[in-house]
C-alpha cells in the first residue's frame, strides 16, 4: 500500500483548528473530505504538527496510506479541486512506508507577525496580531537569546498541553522589523502547546519596556506558567517549516517568512 506525503498551505482562520472534531469546522475534517471526494475511499491524515483555531501554514505536512496508485501530481491537482480557497496542496510525493509526518521531523520553525502600529488595521486582521505602542525589536532580539539551547519550557506551557516532557530544544530565536511589521521566528525540534504564543506575549512586555532584557532567562529558571506574560493572539502565528531527513527527499521548506508574505 503506497504513503503519501502532502505539503499543505492553509488559512486558520476559518477553522476549528487542525485536529478533527464532531462539528467538521477543521483543517483536518476538510482535507480528509476532499481526500475522499478524490479517492472515492476514505482516507485518514497523519500531519507533522497539531495547529490551534486561527492558526495558519505555509509549510504543514501529512501522510497517509492508499490502496490506489496515481500520479503524484494528480494528488496536488485532484484533492486541490475539492478544496476551499482557504487550503491547498503544494506538493505530493510517494515516501517510505516508515516515514511518519510526525516523528521522522527533527526541526519546526514557527512565525509569528506582529503588526506595530498606533492604529489597528483591518487589512492584516486574522493574519497578524496587534500591539499598538512602538517595540523596540534589538532588545527583543536580544532577550530571545537566552531560549537557544535545551531549557525546561514550562513556563511558557498552557495548562492543558499533553506533551509528555516541558524540555525541548530550541535552535534559533530572532526578531525582525520590516516597516511596521515585527517579525518573531523560532525554530526548534519540538514546541508545547501554546509555547509560541507565550514567548511572543513575554517579548512584547520586553520590547514595549514593561520587562528588562533579562527577563526570559528569569522565567526559564522560575519554570512558573503564571509569572510570564499572557497568551498572545493566534491571529499572526505560522506553522511555516519542517524540516526530515534528507534521504526522505521531501522539498525543502523556506525559511524566509519575511519574503513569503512580501515584506522583504
Amino acid at each position: 500500500m503506497p504513503r503519501i506525503a502532502l505539503g499543505l498551505q492553509y488559512d486558520g482562520r476559518a477553522y476549528q483548528g487542525w485536529q478533527s472534531q464532531t462539528h467538521g469546522q477543521t483543517v483536518q475534517d476538510t482535507l480528509e473530505t476532499a481526500l475522499h471526494r478524490f479517492a472515492t475511499i476514505p482516507i485518514n491524515v497523519q500531519c507533522a504538527g497539531r495547529t490551534d483555531t486561527g492558526v495558519h501554514a505555509l509549510d504543514q505536512v501529512v501522510h497517509f496510506d492508499v490502496p490506489l496508485e496515481r500520479d503524484v501530481h494528480a494528488w496536488v491537482r485532484g484533492v486541490n479541486a475539492f478544496l476551499p480557497d482557504t487550503i491547498a496542496v503544494r506538493w505530493a510525493k510517494d515516501v517510505q512506508l516508515e516515514f511518519h509526518a510526525r516523528f521522522d521531523a527533527y526541526r519546526r520553525t514557527y512565525h509569528y507577525l506582529i503588526y506595530n502600529h498606533a492604529v489597528r488595521s483591518p487589512i492584516w486582521a486574522g493574519r497578524a496580531g496587534w500591539y499598538h505602542h512602538p517595540l523596540d525589536v534589538d532588545t527583543m532580539h536580544e532577550a530571545g537569546q537566552a531560549l537557544v539551547g535545551e531549557h525546561d519550557f514550562s513556563a511558557f506551557r498552557a495548562a492543558e498541553c499533553q506533551a509528555k516532557s516541558p524540555v525541548k530544544t530550541m535552535y534559533r530565536v530572532d526578531v525582525q522589523r520590516y516597516g511596521d511589521a515585527v517579525v518573531v521566528s523560532l525554530s526548534a525540534n519540538a514546541f508545547l502547546h501554546h509555547m509560541v504564543r507565550n514567548i511572543v506575549g513575554s517579548l512584547i512586555y520586553i520590547g514595549a519596556g514593561k520587562q528588562p532584557t533579562g527577563w526570559l532567562a528569569f522565567l526559564l529558571q522560575q519554570k512558573n506558567r503564571h509569572l510570564s506574560a499572557p497568551t498572545f493572539s493566534a491571529a499572526g502565528l505560522y506553522l511555516s517549516a519542517i524540516h526530515y531527513p534528507e534521504h526522505y527527499q521531501l522539498p525543502t521548506p523556506c525559511d524566509d517568512f519575511a519574503q513569503a508574505l512580501g515584506l522583504a
